[in-house]
């Protein structure tokens, strides 16, 4: 047995305890907060005496006291590490220093309180993200341990972050995977239609419990700012534009024309709210991105400036292949509408997807319509999205700017 003090002994077992095979401890000790079914000693252990959501005393074959997790005995990660200090159990508490922690991060980094407030095991809280618009929280409890800690993620936020409204957006297809049913509810106060979202001299409209996701891709907000370094005089196509986060800045930033395109007319609807509340003239256009790129190059236009931000086509490992297929197929398409020294930005949200392949699809591309492409710039996910540098699907947001020359 590690050696505890009497009172951290004391906490550590009033839980039950899930044991780990021998060795099986040495991702956790390297900082991972995954424990996988097949690493856990199931004869000392048996996962079916858990329930989705048990709290444990997680303990290596020697007995030594490794970290306090969540299980879930249906899913192939069995546990989830919330805490290393056996003194501090789950619980508000734990979680209120853990978004004090997160808070500060960004109260650091953003002089607006728009940003990811928390973002899962980026944050050491992991299953829970949280967005913030003002005093406004849209929060996802996305596995079965965090959902059994609603009530204490609620109390937590009002007492880190005193908001007048939280909205429970738990309508990720995650939460199908960890056993949990799919809804959106309100935790507190009334949560309006649309949220305002300022960014890149725009004032942008996000639909909340209408829209993607937690409603805005903060994640992107590094590269919408990289892209809109490089548009002054240019004409831009924003593709998968969701509420037109690329393309109006954009044009706020000095593009002649904007287009974009997108296959929902609610997010379309939030973009033409923003373009006119903060004068902007851009064309929306409601479709499917491969199609109009389609209907676009039978057309003969053309584009100084492109950005593709796909949904992610690989969600699975299983998906790869089909997933790369699309990749290299939106970049051909993407190509042959630049004109002949562009930009083309290029976006990946899938983890799946490695970085040098999304490259290789846009050189591919540009090898098949005779041109040179240079990349000039790399980006990934904002900093309220921080990276566990032990974790590596934290880091999914690819992001690569190129010059396209014929």
């Amino acid at each position: 047995m590690s050696s505890l003090s009497e009172s951290a002994a004391s906490a550590a077992s009033a839980f039950p305890t899930l044991v780990l095979k021998p060795r099986e401890e040495r991702r956790l000790q390297a900082g991972h907060l995954w424990i996988f079914s097949n690493e856990v000693d199931i004869a000392a252990s048996p996962l079916t005496g858990f329930e989705p959501g048990d709290h444990v005393a997680v303990r290596s074959s020697g007995g030594r006291f490794l970290g306090y997790a969540y299980v879930n005995p249906r899913t192939l990660i069995s546990a989830r590490l919330v805490g290393r200090d056996p003194e501090q159990p789950p619980g508000k508490s734990l979680l209120v220093h853990r978004l004090r922690a997160a808070l500060a991060l960004r109260e650091r980094l953003y002089p607006a309180p728009y940003y990811r407030l928390a973002y899962g095991e980026g944050d050491y809280l992991p299953g829970l993200v949280v967005d913030r618009y003002g005093d406004v929280l849209v929060a996802q409890l996305n596995t079965a341990g965090m959902d059994a800690m609603r009530a204490d993620v609620q109390d937590a936020l009002v007492e880190v972050a005193a908001p007048r409204a939280i909205l429970w957006k738990n309508d990720s297809p995650m939460r199908l995977l960890e056993g949990l049913e799919r809804r959106v509810d309100v935790a507190l106060g009334e949560i309006p239609a649309m949220a305002v979202v300022p960014e890149g001299g725009v004032d942008f409209s996000v639909p909340l419990a209408g829209g993607q996701k937690t409603g805005w891709y903060f994640d992107q907000g590094a590269n919408r700012a990289l892209f809109a370094k490089h548009v002054l005089g240019a004409r831009v196509l924003d593709v998968f534009s969701y509420a037109g986060g690329f393309g109006l800045q954009a044009k706020r930033a000095g593009a002649t024309a904007v287009t974009c395109v997108d296959s929902s007319g609610t997010a379309l609807a939030a973009a033409a709210a923003s373009a006119s509340a903060s004068g902007l003239e851009v064309e929306l256009i409601e479709g499917d991105g491969f199609d109009t790129l389609e209907t676009f190059a039978a057309g003969r236009r053309r584009f100084d400036a492109i950005v593709l931000d796909p949904p992610a086509f690989i969600k699975r490992r299983k998906d790869h292949a089909k997933g790369l297929a699309a990749y290299r197929k939106i970049n051909q398409l993407a190509m042959q509408l630049l004109d002949r020294d562009g930009f083309l930005m290029s976006c990946s949200c899938s983890y799946h997807l490695a970085p040098g392949e999304l490259v290789d699809a846009v050189q591919r591309a540009a090898r098949r319509h005779d041109r040179f492409a240079q990349l000039i710039a790399v980006g990934g996910q904002a900093a309220d999205h921080p990276v566990h540098p032990a974790i590596d699907e934290t880091r999914y947001l690819r992001a690569f700017l190129f010059r396209v020359t014929g």
